[in-house]
C-alpha cells in the first residue's frame, strides 16, 4: 500500500498538490515543500545572499503558500512559477525594507551631525553621475535598453522578463550581457 502511495504522490503536480493545499491537506503541502524548497531557497539566497534572511524569508513564502493556495489561479501560470514569483517578491521586499531602515537610521543619526564636505559640489557630482548614466543607457539598443530597465529598475528576473516582452531566455540573457558591456565601456569601468 505505501509503495502506491508514493506513486500516487510522484504522479500529482504541483497544481494538483496546491489545490489539495487549498483544501488543507498538510501532506499535499509537504510534498509540494519538498519539491519546491530548493529552489525558492536558491531564489532567495541569490537575491539577498545574506543565508539567515534568506531562511527566513523562505519559510514566509511556504506560509504564505499554506494561507493563501486559494489565490492560485492556474490559468496565469504553474503553480511552480506562482511560488517562485512569491518568493522573489518577497526577497525584493526585504532588501527595500532593509535599505529603508538603513536610510532612516542614517537619516536619523546625520541630521543632528555638521556637516564638513560642500554640499553644493556633492549634489552637482551626483547629477553629473547620473547624466553619464542616462547617456550611457541612451547609446544601447532599444532591446538592451528595455531588458537593463526591466532588471535593474523593475526588479524583474530574466525568466520574467523573458515572458514579458514574448521573447525567448536567452535573448534576455543575452541582451542582458551585452548591454551591461557596452554599458561598462561607456561609462569606462574596469573590471
Amino acid at each position: 500500500m505505501h509503495d502506491d502511495v508514493t506513486a500516487a504522490q510522484r504522479a500529482a503536480t504541483d497544481e494538483d498538490l496546491l489545490a489539495r493545499v487549498r483544501a488543507g491537506d498538510q501532506g499535499a503541502f509537504a510534498d509540494l515543500y519538498d519539491r519546491t524548497a530548493s529552489r525558492v531557497l536558491g531564489l532567495v539566497r541569490r537575491v539577498l545572499v545574506d543565508p539567515a534572511q534568506s531562511e527566513e524569508v523562505a519559510q514566509e513564502v511556504f506560509l504564505e503558500v499554506w494561507q493563501s493556495a486559494a489565490r492560485f489561479d492556474p490559468n496565469r501560470g504553474s503553480a511552480t512559477t506562482w511560488i517562485l514569483t512569491m518568493a522573489h517578491r518577497r526577497a525584493i521586499d526585504r532588501i527595500r525594507s532593509s535599505q529603508a531602515g538603513r536610510d532612516r537610521d542614517l537619516r536619523i543619526g546625520v541630521r543632528d551631525f555638521a556637516r564638513d564636505y560642500d554640499d553644493v559640489a556633492e549634489k552637482a557630482e551626483i547629477r553629473l553621475e547620473n547624466e553619464r548614466v542616462v547617456r550611457a543607457m541612451d547609446r544601447l539598443s532599444d532591446a538592451q535598453r528595455q531588458a537593463i530597465s526591466l532588471a535593474y529598475y523593475g526588479g524583474l528576473t530574466q525568466t520574467e522578463i523573458a515572458d514579458r516582452l514574448g521573447v525567448p531566455l536567452g535573448t534576455v540573457k543575452t541582451r542582458l550581457r551585452d548591454g551591461m558591456i557596452r554599458l561598462r565601456d561607456e561609462l569606462g569601468v574596469t573590471s
